[in-house]
């Protein structure tokens, strides 16, 4: 049996994600970081794990039974980085946000036995990465200091999340 990679995540919707993408783009054309071209925009709500791929349609439907029904609106501000290797899209503060996290996270752990997020102590911290992996220390503080002045401000309706699968880069497999 074949293990694969997953991850769930709520998956910026159209404007904002061709801008996003545009940033990373740039990045790739300036400085050569190509790391996060390998997903479309995202804000992570359970990091990747293994699952084998034969029992995929098993994740895809235990998945279908996570009910979430709150609506919200996801706000944009700017720019800042976790020192020294991760550039991002700031995600403002949401108490609901959160919720869905918490909900999942222990969803994951009784329905799926993922327990990989249970022992994180980082805790969880929404973003939308635009540069990490392949940014050396040297170009990260370069970069975090251009950032610092860069804007960028949005808004987006909750819709639902993705179940992302890794195969030559992470595409969307599933959407909830």
């Amino acid at each position: 049996m074949t293990a694969k990679k997953y991850f769930i995540a709520i998956v910026i919707p159209e404007p904002l994600r061709s801008q996003i993408e545009a940033i990373k783009q740039n990045l790739f054309a300036e400085h050569g970081l190509k790391g996060a071209l390998r997903s479309p925009s995202h804000i992570t709500l359970h990091r990747p794990f293994e699952w084998k791929e034969e029992k995929e349609y098993m994740l895809i439907e235990k998945i279908s039974d996570f009910k979430f029904g709150a609506t919200f609106s996801i706000s944009l501000k700017d720019f800042a980085a976790f020192e020294p290797r991760v550039i991002y899209v700031n995600v403002l503060k949401n108490g609901v946000l959160e919720e869905l996290h918490q909900k999942l996270k222990a969803f994951a752990q009784k329905e799926l036995q993922l327990l990989n997020e249970i022992n994180d102590l980082r805790g969880f911290h929404p973003h939308i990465t635009v540069a990490f992996r392949d940014l050396k220390k040297p170009k990260f503080y370069e970069l975090q200091k251009e950032f610092e002045s860069k804007r960028l401000v949005g808004n987006f309706e909750y819709a639902g999340f993705s179940l992302l699968k890794l195969e030559k880069k992470w595409e969307v497999l599933k959407d909830f």
